[in-house]
């Protein structure tokens, strides 16, 4: 019985080969959407840890110089001698070839052996490791496209991409850093650390990438879930409509003593089937999203966290399992209201229109009292969202709460309209329209996310870039920023510069731990450039004053909303010789960057860290003597262009990656509203087929087929323009909690909400269009219809 049965079900696919393609490109679609964005995250996640075993850092203690970023290997050299098992390491970064490459020099002698992923090195591989030009291992693809490296390349498994690992000193020749460590290592089992050091526990040392970048992927994931829910709005269609035209032959195949059980499980194998398909594709297709987009994620993630991701895709069985998983499991959601019809299904369905629109307000009733609940659960989060995953929780229900609010607020903009209308085809069309709303409801409540979450996103985005491009004035106000190789450089520099710039501005900075946290302090001196452009959000009186007189400090936006920090705070910051207090005398703003700053002036930063490096700088010049004296700085100092940036140049790579950060969630963005376009395609085609005993008495009694099509489009572009006009407000109500919720718990800074008008009606007329679209092909199917196919809607059905 089993296999006719399922002959018989998959008998109606031969039949409309259009809904079994609707259906398999529907769930195709938003498993291609979910598997790319978790591909892009496997990914990044999967670098992550390679970069984090490289040297141990989930297994290996880190040991340094209180507020030191470089030290000088003396140190190393005197904390052997008195007994401490450490081992010297260098991380940086340089340009071989014309691309970028993580150096990281390491001492194959007193490594710990079986802590790191680094390839040992003994026995007579050890001499051509150590000596010039030295020996680099790096991943296997690195490898083969490093072919102009001043020294030789081995492959090795478990390196993270783009990373060179090279004896110390071939390391510190390379970076231009004779003499300069970065950190050390412990091995296992050792506690403590000397006067004037920090040590970093593994643990802490491990999460810090991963802990940057964990709201990056989170952001990925919520889009790539709501393109995954859009996308299942046209599953969902598509089984309605097959359940729809197959309730006659599964009435029969009960009346025939098919059991039930047996159907519903011959129903669930067929969707069993059809999902493995579309996973399948959507799987492979989702591989060509996610390799299209990754280059561009791992610049943003390069760019804006300093990490190092592969630029290329791996097969991970667990992704492609996930995949299809994802994508059965969204079949089955999609097919449960069709499951339970079917096992409720009576096998006699007299025509009971009255009833039907009861259980069908009722069914409206309930909707609208969960949208009510929803709706107040996001204004409760609203005040008390104290987390990304709050603030996410906060965006989801505001948005389901709105779309399954939709259908009532359509209802009642139909019903109000239905009773001023004027002659009895308008009275018809509205109240047509309003008894059709369950049929349109999913796939215009798909529109109503896309929307609202385009405008949304779209609001952040441009706010984001007008307010970033105005603080880039702010901030990057030098006219050249310079960078010296060594202490010896850096005074050419000073004393070149004293005759030909306005002012030479030194920039300092340590990196510390300060309350089990990575800070950076920057270290400025008093000048107007400073007083007159830095963007403070929040003061005391006379904060300059105050900071350059030794006894206030600057804290970024970052620092102030994670710490719960305000102006007229105290912070005591660790230092080699104890506890600095600082009154903190203004928060500034400092947007792009996820890390937490402090600002104090030279003079106190170097009395207190006396190993800092003083290699930067900002050079103040009339801007139209700026390119002479870049042009001086080579050709006459020696420096190489690498050293010197413009603050042009300066400003287009800032803006360069901050459109990158965005090109992943634009991109979405478009395939999202492009899924619920095709969403409302199906549903319309659904309908359509559906609507010939409803169109059938109208065009008996004297409306034409084309009129009829062209009411039908009229409906559709009325219901759309609709659910587009309360997409504006939900979308600036998203815009809101994206950039006063998510951005402050996954950034730590704040953003204006600016209104883009043009860009709603731009949004408006491509909804229009789409819809139009979407509408056309039906419209022309009724215009088209056969008047036999509407004389036989009043005959008997079964």
């Amino acid at each position: 019985m089993i296999r006719p049965t399922l002959h018989a079900l998959l008998s109606h696919w031969r039949r409309r080969p259009f809904q079994i393609v609707t259906l398999l490109l529907g769930l195709t679609v938003a498993t291609a959407l979910w598997s790319g964005v978790q591909a892009i995250n496997m990914e990044a996640r999967a670098s992550y840890d390679q970069a984090a075993a490289l040297m141990g850092g989930d297994r290996l203690d880190t040991l340094r110089p209180i507020g030191a970023e470089r030290f000088d290997q003396d140190v190393y050299v005197a904390l052997r001698r008195a007994g401490w098992p450490v081992s010297p390491i260098l991380e940086g970064r340089t340009r071989i070839g014309g691309e970028r490459y993580a150096i990281l020099g390491i001492d194959p002698v007193t490594l710990p052996p079986g802590e790191t992923a680094v390839p040992p090195v003994a026995g007579d591989g050890i001499l051509g490791f150590i000596t010039p030009p030295g020996r680099a291992f790096a991943a296997p693809r690195t490898a083969r496209a490093l072919t102009d490296a001043p020294f030789a390349v081995e492959p090795a498994e478990g390196l993270p991409p783009d990373t060179l690992v090279l004896d110390i000193g071939i390391a510190q020749t390379l970076l231009e850093a004779e003499g300069a460590l970065t950190r050390m290592v412990l091995p296992p089992g050792d506690e403590g650390a000397p006067a004037g050091f920090e040590r970093i526990a593994a643990a802490e040392e491990g999460e810090g990438i991963g802990a940057l970048t964990d709201s990056f992927h989170l952001n990925l994931t919520a889009f790539g879930m709501l393109s995954f829910a859009v996308g299942l709005f046209i599953v969902y269609s598509a089984i309605g409509l097959a359940f729809e035209q197959r309730k006659p032959m599964l009435r029969t195949l009960r009346a025939l003593g098919v059991p039930l059980r047996l159907l519903l499980g011959v129903m669930l194998a067929e969707l069993l089937l059809l999902s493995l398909l579309a996973g399948a594709v959507g799987v492979a297709l989702g591989y060509v999203i996610a390799a299209a987009l990754l280059p561009d994620v791992a610049l943003t993630l390069e760019g804006l966290y300093g990490a190092q991701v592969a630029g290329s895709l791996a097969f991970r069985p667990a992704w492609w399992l996930a995949g299809l998983g994802i994508s059965v499991a969204g079949a089955m959601l999609a097919a449960a209201d069709t499951l339970w019809r079917t096992a409720r299904l009576p096998l006699l369905a007299p025509a009971q229109p009255q009833a039907w629109a009861a259980a069908q307000a009722r069914g409206l009733r309930i909707q609208l009292a969960v949208a009510g609940v929803l709706l107040a659960s996001a204004a409760i989060l609203t005040v008390q969202a104290a987390s990304l995953t709050a603030g996410f929780a906060l965006m989801g229900a505001l948005l389901i709460g709105a779309a399954l609010a939709l259908p009532a607020v359509l209802a009642r903009v139909l019903s109000f309209a239905a009773q001023r209308a004027r002659g009895p085809v308008a009275l018809w069309a509205f109240s047509d329209a309003r008894q059709q709303m369950s049929r349109l409801s999913l796939a215009l409540m798909a529109l109503l996310l896309a929307l609202s979450v385009n405008v949304g996103v779209g609001t952040m985005v441009s706010s984001f870039r007008d307010t970033f491009v105005g603080w880039l004035d702010q901030r990057l106000a030098a006219e050249l920023y310079l960078s010296a190789s060594d202490a010896a450089e850096a005074e050419r520099i000073e004393g070149f510069a004293a005759n030909r710039a306005d002012a030479i501005l030194p920039i300092r900075s340590v990196e510390l731990r300060w309350q089990g946290q990575e800070v950076e302090i920057f270290g400025i001196v008093d000048h107007a450039t400073y007083r007159d452009n830095w963007p403070l959000i929040d003061r005391l009186s006379d904060p300059w004053d105050r900071v350059f007189a030794g006894e206030g400090v600057l804290v970024n936006e970052q620092l102030s909303l994670r710490e719960g920090l305000a102006p007229g705070d105290v912070i005591e910051l660790p230092t080699p010789g104890g506890p600095w207090p600082l009154e903190i005398a203004a928060v500034y703003s400092d947007y792009g960057n996820p890390r937490r700053q402090l600002i104090a002036p030279i003079p106190e930063l170097t009395a207190r860290y006396e190993r800092i490096e003083g290699l930067s700088y900002g050079l103040r010049v009339a801007p139209e003597e700026a390119d002479a004296l870049r042009t001086a700085l080579i050709e006459e100092l020696g420096l190489s262009e690498r050293q010197i940036t413009d603050q042009s140049a300066l400003k287009a790579l800032s803006i360069e990656v901050f459109e990158r950060t965005f090109t992943v969630t634009a991109a979405l963005n478009i395939l999202t509203l492009g899924v619920a376009a095709l969403a409302l395609f199906t549903a319309l085609l659904t309908l359509q087929l559906m609507r010939l005993p409803s169109v059938a008495p109208v065009w008996a009694m004297g409306l034409t087929r084309g009129r009829l099509a062209r009411l039908e489009v009229a409906r559709v572009l009325g219901l759309t323009l609709l659910t587009a006009l309360v997409a504006i407000p939900l979308g600036l109500a998203v815009a809101w909690v994206l950039m006063n919720v998510v951005n402050v718990q996954a950034f730590g800074w704040r953003l204006p909400v600016f209104l883009y008008p043009l860009d709603w009606l731009r949004l408006i007329a491509l909804a229009l269009v789409a819809a139009l679209a979407a509408a056309a092909l039906p419209a022309i199917r009724l215009a088209r219809t056969p008047p036999g196919a509407l004389l036989r809607v009043f005959a008997d059905e079964r």
